[in-house]
């Protein structure tokens, strides 16, 4: 290995990946990394980062993310939202498709894109949006290269109503044949508009009326639905911030079905109760499905932790301040930053035991890899894997403020003034430092368009499916 002469070599550190940890250096070319072990055989390298006493560990891919570009910009773009992702140790981020407009077409999909070559410090995936306008579009959605797809059946920014449950099944139909995963806001909407409205006519406005909109029952109801429609016709899915313990017996059994199913949470679920949502803290906070209660916090966290739910996403939302500090309650908007402090939370509870480093590497990284087709090219610390790497010190001490977030337009969060231990020191996109010691370095356009390998799984209940059943000489099942 001397005769090679690497790009980049992290020196001194402990690689960890979701299984293992060992004393490793790790070096990378042309993007890639070209040896992981021990530095006596390591090779020399133009440029050497030192990472004594701290650990390597793969890029946090970050499945859940509303960039807000094009069409929402005085929220977020992709320079201050993948700076922001830089800074948070996460190296690939997968952007939602109810910008504005939404991606529903090859044509809008490539106006996206451009945009975010453009700007883009760390890569990206891009998702088209599932609904009756873009169910023509699906198959030519997917050749252009999308990571995969987004169903709301929750209402959300952008307005994108929930489609149809007869153009949801033949949706699914085609997802299936195409092998692409979907992902999914599950939430009833009939149900949770209809309870909002009452208590709009009642004069409830505040946090709690919120949440009681979106009970667990409107979960839960479009929950079984979504496995259903997955478990007749074979389409992967994703189930999108799951924060209801009773969804979590719910998923297991559906898993052992062997339903193509995976699930997400985000730190919110874990670390907030509702009641503590009082006050500006509740605006601040408000976002879809709602924080639930403290008693919700643990069960959802052991299903984490235990692989129930398979993947730490983060639903970073950022809106501008003022759309967050309206009169009404009912008038804020939903959402909040997150990509650039869930590592830093999430560290603080490795520090506290409760849960390995190993743990949080599945969940952020290795599970999301897997789950989307960028397996075992990203997700893991090994030769011939892309260089998307984090350097993390773990007993760097640090309080989250808003203020200092960078998402430009967007500096508010609900996790003001918590005291964090552990974080990202160095950011490595495809082989190039994009953050150093918490400064964001100047690399727009560095980003890459990740696109997936799935392999195509076998669809289910062919002859009843939409194509089938249209064939002029189609026959009785």
């Amino acid at each position: 290995m001397s005769e090679l002469l690497a790009d980049l070599l992290i020196a001194g550190g402990t690689v960890v990946n979701e299984t293992t940890r060992f004393p490793a250096d790790v070096a990378v070319k042309d993007g890639m990394v070209v040896f992981v072990g021990d530095p006596r055989f390591a090779p020399k390298a133009r440029e050497t980062l030192d990472a004594k006493g701290r650990y390597v560990i793969p890029g946090a891919i970050d499945v859940h993310t509303h960039i807000r570009e094009p069409g929402m910009t005085h929220k977020e773009d992709w320079t201050t939202g993948t700076r922001a992702a830089a800074a948070g140790g996460v190296t690939t981020v997968f952007d939602m498709p109810n910008t504005d407009p939404a991606v529903s077409s090859p044509k809008i999909l490539a106006m996206k894109r451009e945009a975010a070559e453009r700007q883009a410090h760390v890569n990206f995936g891009l998702y088209g949006i599932l609904d009756e306008r873009s169910l023509d579009n699906l198959e030519a959605l997917a050749k252009a290269g999308v990571i995969g797809f987004k169903l709301f059946y929750g209402n959300t920014t952008g307005n994108n109503p929930a489609p149809n449950d007869g153009a949801v099944l033949e949706g699914f139909e085609i997802l299936a044949e195409l092998g692409l995963r979907c992902s999914i806001h599950a939430e009833n909407s009939p149900m949770l508009f209809w309870r909002e409205n009452r208590m709009k006519a009642a004069g409830r406005d505040d946090a709690f009326a919120h949440l009681a909109a979106r009970a667990d029952i409107v979960a839960l109801e479009s929950l079984n639905r979504c496995i259903v429609l997955s478990e007749w016709t074979g389409a992967r899915i994703h189930i999108v911030h799951e924060s209801c313990m009773r969804s979590i017996p719910v998923i297991r059994d559906a898993k052992a079905r062997g339903v193509p199913m995976t699930v997400e949470t985000c730190p919110q679920y874990v670390l907030i109760a509702a009641e503590d949502l009082t006050g500006d803290k509740g605006r601040i906070a408000r976002l879809n499905p709602p924080i639930r209660e403290g008693r919700q916090r643990e069960p959802i966290l052991q299903a984490l932790l235990d692989g129930t739910i398979d993947i730490l996403g983060t639903d970073h939302a950022p809106h501008a301040m003022e759309e967050k500090q309206r009169p009404s309650f009912w008038d804020n908007a939903c959402g909040f930053p997150g990509v650039e402090t869930s590592m830093r939370l999430m560290l603080t509870f490795v520090h506290e035991g409760r849960m390995t480093l190993e743990q949080y590497v599945r969940m952020a990284s290795a599970a999301p890899a897997r789950a989307f087709g960028l397996w075992p090219r990203k997700g893991v610390v090994q030769p011939g894997a892309d260089a998307d790497l984090v350097v993390v010190d773990a007993a760097k001490r640090g309080v989250i403020r808003g203020a200092e977030l960078h998402s430009e337009r967007s500096r508010f969060t609900p996790f003001e003034g918590m005291e964090t231990v552990g974080g990202p020191v160095a950011t490595i996109v495809r082989g190039r430092v994009v953050m150093r010691d918490g400064k964001v370095l100047d690399a727009p356009g560095w980003g890459r368009m990740e696109r997936p390998e799935m392999p195509k799984p076998e669809p289910r209940n062919p002859a009843t499916t939409t194509k089938a059943i249209l064939r002029p000489d189609a026959q009785s099942w």
